[in-house]
């Protein structure tokens, strides 16, 4: 540890850090072969989930930009995976849906997403991993209230 630096073995923001970098990588690595991305994943999972989310929902929920998300809808839209009316139904947002395709290219990927979380939680029993999410969860809560 530097003199005035944090101890990066022992600092929890670190760590959480690294587990998100590991965390991403090995869902590109699965992901890569089925042609999708964490991002398009994300965004197609959402969707899901959520039918009609807009775009600022969506780059909010799979963290990215507006601007990256509005480039990803357009892609997604012309390959046939989501749907956005032409015109907004309600003020200025267009909610997106997927498309029976957009379903069958997220089923793969999300078996994929999956299985690297399995591997992720292996040597936790489900008491460790609930008390894991708690902990986590209430680590999210209280940095976006404000502490």
């Amino acid at each position: 540890m530097s003199q005035d630096g944090v101890d990066l073995e022992t600092s929890l923001g670190y760590l959480l850090k690294e587990a998100s970098s590991a965390l991403r990588a090995a869902m590109e690595d699965v992901l890569r072969p089925l042609g999708m991305s964490v991002t398009r994943y994300s965004c197609l999972e959402l969707l899901a989930q959520r039918p009609g989310l807009s775009n600022s929902e969506l780059a909010r929920g799979a963290f990215v930009t507006r601007q990256s998300m509005n480039v990803l809808l357009q892609t997604l839209e012309e390959e046939g995976l989501v749907t956005r009316p032409a015109r907004a139904p309600v003020g200025k947002v267009l909610p997106t849906r997927l498309t029976p395709r957009g379903r069958r290219s997220l089923q793969g990927a999300t078996a994929a997403v999956r299985s690297v979380e399995a591997r992720m939680l292996a040597g936790m029993g489900e008491p460790e991993q609930a008390a894991a999410f708690r902990a986590l969860r209430s680590m999210v809560d209280a940095l976006r209230d404000g502490g």
